[in-house]
């Protein structure tokens, strides 16, 4: 039970940490065997000039979606960096809480492909996002 804690607490510090996370509202909705699933409550700021949300902040949420899997996959030992993200909008989403559910595809020695099913407040798909990872301690690229 102490492990399952122990990662909770270390995606907590993870998004806590980086500033950009705090800009956008980013937090953790819920812990799930194969992944993780964030949220981010819709306000003014995060909108666009037509009053949806700006597809820079889908992006940026699927993204750590991905990262704060990957970070509880392998408990916070192996250094990251996205390498690849593919969005498809499906629709605008104006108002409420925008989720991003994670699921890892594959951990590879050296990549980490992940799945992001991006919905609303009532459960409608609004989005969905593949995003590749890398580990930066394979093959000595670390930095």
């Amino acid at each position: 039970m102490s492990d399952h804690k122990d990662k909770r607490a270390r995606a907590y510090e993870l998004i806590e940490k980086i500033p950009f996370n705090r800009l956008l509202g980013i937090e953790v909705s819920r812990f799930h065997a194969d992944g993780v699933t964030l949220r981010c409550q819709i306000r003014k700021e995060l909108l666009n000039s037509h009053g949806a949300v700006h597809g820079g902040v889908t992006a940026s949420l699927a993204d750590v979606a991905v990262g704060v899997a990957i970070h509880c996959h392998s408990d916070g030992t192996r250094p990251i960096s996205t390498v690849e993200l593919k969005v498809n909008y499906l629709l605008p989403i104006k108002e409420g809480v925008l989720y991003a559910r994670a699921r890892l595809l594959r951990v590879g020695s050296t990549l980490c492909v992940g799945r992001v099913d991006l919905t609303d407040s009532r459960a409608k798909a609004v989005g969905t996002a593949i995003v590749t990872y890398i580990f930066l301690d394979a093959r000595g690229t670390k930095k």
